[in-house]
């Protein structure tokens, strides 16, 4: 289930507390069946989404403790170490995980800009001036 049915459904309980009929006329507004709706309050939370859960919270405890200095690779060698995380763990989990959450590694790798000197040209004497050596 989505997010949106589940908070459309948690709406719809709440605003009809204890009014007869009130279910039946918000589901027909939202274009939901009663079938799904009460399906939709009832159904249990599958193991993917308990393990989804608590690598949301792992994540965005990780990435704070580095000052929200820290990339989706290093997260994910972190969470690999974690002892509250008991499953496996990819790349592309963390990375959807941080995607969700909004976070973002705002430290950048320096890079040194070394450009290469033009040549330095030794231009005409304009100004007749004698380069005097001396020698002791």
């Amino acid at each position: 289930m989505n997010k949106q049915h589940r908070l459309a459904y948690q709406a719809i309980s709440e605003v009809s507390q204890g009014k007869q009929g009130a279910v039946t006329k918000l589901l027909k507004v939202v274009g939901v069946s009663r079938q799904a709706y009460y399906k939709g309050i009832n159904r249990q939370i599958t193991s993917w989404e308990r393990q989804d859960k608590v690598l949301k919270e792992r994540v965005q405890y990780w990435f704070d403790f580095h000052f929200q200095g820290i990339g989706a690779g290093n997260l994910l060698t972190n969470l690999e170490k974690d002892n509250q995380v008991t499953f496996a763990v990819t790349l592309k989990q963390v990375k959807r995980i941080m995607r969700e959450l909004g976070l973002r590694c705002e430290i950048k790798v320096k890079k040194h800009n070394r450009v290469k000197q033009s040549d330095q040209y030794i231009l005409d004497n304009t100004l007749n001036r004698v380069s005097v050596k001396l020698y002791w």
